[in-house]
Formats: structure tokens, C-alpha cells, sequence
């Protein structure tokens, strides 16, 4: 499968399933309250699929434009109703279980998220220790002091176990501090702390990847440049190389680590190498031509070849984090909780200006997340879903007409002038609603395509 068709059916697979678990918690609160549903689509536009089932009737469909569904329900501002199925229509509802119909998509999503999570948790995945690289020069991480080998053990006195904690409690610390202490331990086993300086990432508004431009990396381990294993029919395998074999030069280039030999096959796609090859102790000379292959749209050289000893890097580079039951299903709802809660701080921070706009992210980049996630493996998709579950549940309780939030706005102010909200306001509401809506997807269309040309 093409990277295009890859990324495009991971991404509609994610959509559809957000989709489904939004509308279908509308749904269930409209049954529950007795409202009658007339149609459950997914999509919007023209149906290319659809179906009438269940007691009432209600028509399930697929529609041609993916980015989004709705749930309509009996409601006589919408056509007429018949006199015996008036007390099913949503606007004869009292006006709290009208605000629990339009405040149970949003939930779903939540719902959603802290199921993943607690599935996660609990069964636990294989993830990066917070391993530190060589910091970029000059770099706050470089300023700070930290370097390679450094494993972080807690990021402002709270304890990280991987890679992503210690880049989410970062981003959360850095959002309103300027300086965070970390705590390391090095590979001479001495514990020390190190002072980061995030001032310039603040000014810049967290703007583009963080962790790069405050110098952070992951470490490579320097394993031997010795073969482990060769595919078969591979460029390795046609060149003659072997299990064992040690690769001392490239190009009459000294190679140290099993990190130059794959930097100078990457660089080289189709283009012939000769490599210096220890045997059994004796030399030999052996050209080899790597296979051109596509990465995101990019040629790179490969041959086939992974190196000897990779249990000594998993060790080194990897950690399997798990919890019981209970306490996994504790970490999802806290979990849950704290992506929503910084989800609205990034807002707020946006609309004040200490936040770049740039951050917002249209299907584009989405789409890029959920290919890049699906390679990665099961668990890293299920959390990219759980993360946009969650920014979706935010995003539609914003109280923005249109959204569901902007109809639980509608329905607080009847509670509070003890009327239903007249439908001129309504209507002004709507138009105002759409514009920020429209605009809004605007800017994430032109941030995903400034991302394209510019990287």
C-alpha cells in the first residue's frame, strides 16, 4: 500500500470512528429521554449508503463528505409534527434533558478517550526511556548542561517514566514558566539537576516542534558495526554479506558504530558503496548498491542488513509501562482530565497571544498523525485517537453557536430568563457561529499547507 492510501485509510478510520462515538452518544441520550431520531448520519452531502431500522424508524447513513455527522431528531421548528408524537419532539424536552442530549456527544468523546487509555494502561506497552542524545550546540538543553546519556527521572518534581511523559509534563510546565528543573542521571551514575531555560520557546509561542528547539534528541546507543541479520533477496544478501560480518570502512570512510553505517546507506539510495568487511579474522572488500526506497516522499538507501545485539539497545532505549485494572482505569480518567484541561489553556493562551495560532492543526496534519501513529504500531494509534477524541470533546463544548457548546450557551441563558431564546438571536448566533467556524478551518487548511512547502 502506498504512503498516500496508508495515511488516507488510517486517518478516515480514525474519523469514522470519533464520528460514530460523538453522534451515537446524541443518539443514546435521545432515546433515553424518549426523542424520537429520524436519521443518523455519518458524513455529510449526498448519502452513499443508507438504511431504515429499528421501532422507529430511523434512517442510518454514510454521506459523501466525511469531516463530521449530526443526528436529527424529531423537532417541530424543523417540519411538522404529528399530534400524537408531539411529546417525542426534542423542543417540547424540558430544558435540562435537551442540554443532556447536546452535552452527550462531547461526553462520548471523553468516554471514549478514558476507555483507550484504560485499555493502555492496563495492558501495558513497550515505550522510549527518557534518554537523552547529544544536546544541539549552543541549544537551552546544551546551556543547561545535559548530556548524552542522560536519563531524566523527574521534570519539575514530577516523575516520568518515557520519552512522551517527560515531553508532555515539559510542555505543560512550559507553558507558563520560564525555567524547569530537571533531574538526571547519567551514564557514571551520578544524579544531578539540571536547569533548562524554556524562555525562548515561550516568546516563540511554542511554535513547531518544542523538544527540537530547546536541543533535546534521542540517544543512540554506539553498537558495533556488526551484522546481525541479512534479509533474504535483499541488496545485502546479493552483495555476499554475512551474519557476523564487522563493517570497518565505507568509501575508505572509518565507520565507529552501526550509526554511520546506516547514515551512509540512507544517503546513498541506488548509489554503489564499497564496504571494508572483517571476517572470521581476516579483511575483504565488498560492493553493495542499496535498494532505493520511499520515506514520506523521500528516496533513502537501504540493504537489508540489521545489526548484531540489539538487546543490549532495547534495554538501553526501551521501558514497558503497565498498571492493574484499577489503578490504569484511575490514570485514564486523570489522564483524561488534564489533556482536556491544557487543551483549554493552549486556547486561552492562543486567543491572548502567548500561543501561536500556528499550533492548530487542520486534516492535513491529522491525517499525517494517524499514518505516522498507525506504523508505529497498535498502541501508538490507539493514543493518537484517545488525544483527538478529546480535543474534539473540547472543541464542540466551546460555547461557539453551531457547536454544542454554543446550543448548552442557548439552553443555560433560558434557564436564566426562564424563556426559550428568541430565534432572531438564534439565527445572528448561527451566522456568527459558522464565520468563526469557517475561519477557523481556513487557518488550519493554510497551516497545513504552509507545513507542507515549508516543512
Amino acid at each position: 500500500m502506498s504512503s498516500f492510501l496508508y495515511y488516507l485509510v488510517a486517518f478516515a478510520v480514525a474519523l469514522g470512528i470519533l464520528v460514530v462515538v460523538h453522534e451515537f452518544g446524541h443518539y443514546l441520550a435521545a432515546r433515553w429521554t424518549g426523542v424520537k431520531v429520524l436519521r443518523f448520519s455519518v458524513g455529510f452531502g449526498r448519502p452513499l449508503w443508507e438504511r431504515r431500522l429499528g421501532q422507529d424508524g430511523t434512517v442510518w447513513a454514510i454521506a459523501a463528505f466525511p469531516l463530521g455527522g449530526y443526528v436529527k431528531m424529531l423537532d417541530e421548528r424543523e417540519g411538522e409534527v404529528a399530534p400524537e408524537e408531539l411529546h417525542r419532539s426534542f423542543n417540547r424536552q424540558p430544558v435540562q434533558w435537551r442540554m443532556l442530549i447536546v452535552a452527550a456527544g462531547p461526553a462520548a468523546n471523553f468516554v471514549l478517550a478514558i476507555v483507550l487509555y484504560w485499555g493502555l494502561f492496563w495492558y501495558g506497552s513497550e515505550e522510549f526511556k527518557p534518554v537523552l542524545g547529544v544536546p544541539a550546540i549552543a541549544s537551552p538543553a546544551a546551556v543547561a548542561g545535559l548530556e548524552d546519556g542522560d536519563l531524566v527521572r523527574q521534570v519539575g518534581g514530577e516523575k516520568v517514566q518515557t520519552w512522551q511523559e517527560m515531553r508532555w509534563v515539559l510542555l505543560q510546565r512550559g507553558v507558563d514558566q520560564d525555567q524547569i528543573d530537571l533531574e538526571v542521571i547519567n551514564l557514571r551514575n551520578e544524579i544531578s539537576i539540571r536547569r533548562l531555560d524554556v524562555s525562548a520557546v515561550r516568546r516563540s509561542g511554542w511554535e513547531g516542534d518544542a523538544l527540537e528547539r530547546l536541543g533535546f534528541s534521542m540517544f543512540r546507543p554506539r553498537l558495533p558495526a556488526v551484522i546481525g541479520k541479512v534479509n533474504p533477496n535483499s541488496a545485502a544478501d546479493a552483495a555476499g554479506l554475512r551474519p557476523g560480518d564487522e563493517i570497518l570502512t565505507i568509501d575508505d570512510q572509518e565507520v565507529s558504530s552501526w550509526a554511520d553505517v546506516v547514515s551512509a546507506v540512507r544517503q546513498s539510495p541506488g548509489k554503489p558503496l564499497l564496504l571494508e568487511v572483517m571476517r572470521q579474522g581476516a579483511t575483504t572488500q565488498i560492493p553493495v548498491t542499496p535498494a532505493v526506497v520511499d520515506e514520506e516522499g523521500r528516496a533513502i538507501g537501504r540493504i537489508g542488513a540489521s545489526v548484531s545485539n540489539t538487546g543490549q539497545a532495547r534495554a538501553q532505549l526501551m521501558t514497558t509501562v503497565s498498571y492493574g485494572p484499577l489503578p490504569a482505569l484511575g490514570k485514564a480518567v486523570v489522564e483524561t482530565w488534564d489533556k482536556s484541561a491544557f487543551t483549554l489553556r493552549m486556547i486561552g493562551k492562543m486567543i491572548t497571544g502567548e500561543v501561536s495560532w500556528r499550533n492548530i492543526s487542520g486534516p492535513v496534519t491529522i491525517a499525517d498523525y494517524a499514518g505516522q501513529s498507525a506504523r508505529l504500531g497498535v498502541d501508538y494509534y490507539l493514543k493518537f485517537l484517545a488525544l483527538v477524541s478529546i480535543s474534539l470533546g473540547v472543541l464542540n463544548l466551546l460555547p461557539i453557536p453551531i457547536l454544542d457548546g454554543g446550543h448548552l450557551l442557548y439552553y443555560l441563558v433560558e434557564i436564566i430568563k426562564r424563556g426559550p431564546v428568541s430565534e432572531r438571536a438564534m439565527e445572528i448566533g448561527q451566522q456568527i457561529g459558522l464565520t468563526l467556524l469557517l475561519m477557523l478551518m481556513a487557518f488550519a487548511f493554510y497551516n497545513d499547507i504552509n507545513r507542507l512547502f515549508s516543512g
